[in-house]
């Protein structure tokens, strides 16, 4: 069973910066692909970025170019950057692990979720 717990969301301004980290426990966290997603009120979940075992990345478009996904296998973390941040990113983002190696941008590939952690965004 693998647990994921996310941290580093909160308020800020448009135009910050944000760090997401989630760390994992149990299971292998080398050999899975991991991703972000996120839920704004009202809204359905959607696809925010994907890294995989060997470290391929990717990104919803709207995030490209101002988030970055990375991985610290030896602390058992995935990271998200958010730079230039938008009110539209306000949102719950969850973390969430795939018992595959390949990076996807579906959530029904995922075997499991963090709790999510909030991220608001004010203009």
């Amino acid at each position: 069973q693998v647990q994921l717990v996310e941290s580093g969301g909160g308020l800020v301004q448009a135009g910050d910066s944000l760090r997401l980290s989630c760390t994992a426990s149990g299971g292998t966290f080398r050999d899975s692909a991991m991703g972000w997603f996120r839920q704004a009120p009202g809204k359905e979940r959607e696809f925010v970025s994907t890294i995989g075992r060997a470290g391929d990345d990717y990104y919803a478009l709207d995030v490209k170019g101002r988030f970055a996904i990375s991985r610290d296998n030896a602390k058992n973390t995935v990271y998200l950057q958010m730079n230039s941040l938008k009110p539209e990113d306000t949102a719950v983002y969850y973390c969430a692990s795939r018992s595959e190696r390949y990076a996807s941008g579906y959530s029904t590939d995922y075997n499991y979720w963090g709790q999510g952690t909030q991220v608001t965004v004010s203009s």
